[in-house]
């Protein structure tokens, strides 16, 4: 059980690092959007680098965020049913949650991201843009993301099995 532990909390840890490394990203975001808009307001000139630039900050900082809002339990729940449920009863639905949607989904993103990148970096993809800018590393990011998602998924599942086979939370 110490070894489980031990993985539980490298992981927890890795995702704490990344979410608080991530959050700095927010940074760069919005000096991009604010000289857009300076730019394209005061002076009447636009740039046309400055949209895909935000988009792929942004979705730099959505995908490597994940892990670290799983890791804080900031993910959506439908709570139709699930808030009438006792302690055990919302684990074992995160645990069919999780076998049914959580895993598969973030294998395939896993499985598919790598092969999606792996196309990207191979022809040194770039946008159609003017701009021009390279795909492949922000592509990159997507089975990062999915990997990520995943070893911080295995560390709250590992929790809510226990919760349900001891009947108290896992101290890790």
């Amino acid at each position: 059980m110490e070894i489980v532990k031990k993985y539980m909390k490298a992981v927890s840890l890795m995702n704490e690092w990344i979410g608080r490394v991530d959050s700095l990203v927010i940074v760069p975001l919005v000096l991009v959007t604010i000289y857009e808009v300076v730019a394209r307001k005061v002076f009447g000139s636009p740039t046309i680098w400055a949209f895909e630039t935000s988009n792929m900050i942004y979705g730099f900082f959505f995908m490597m965020g994940l892990g670290f809002a799983l890791l804080h339990g900031s993910h959506v729940n439908v709570d139709i049913f699930y808030r009438f449920l006792s302690v055990r009863g919302k684990a074992i639905m995160d645990i069919i949650g999780f076998i049914v949607f959580f895993f598969p989904f973030c294998l395939v993103v896993l499985y598919k991201g790598t092969l999606f990148s792996g196309q990207s970096w191979a022809m040194l993809e770039h946008s159609q843009s003017v701009f021009q800018v390279p795909l492949y590393p922000i592509k990159t990011v997507i089975p990062i993301m999915a990997l990520t998602l995943l070893l911080q998924g295995t560390v709250v599942f590992i929790k809510k099995v226990y919760l349900v086979a001891e009947g108290k939370e896992l101290d890790a």
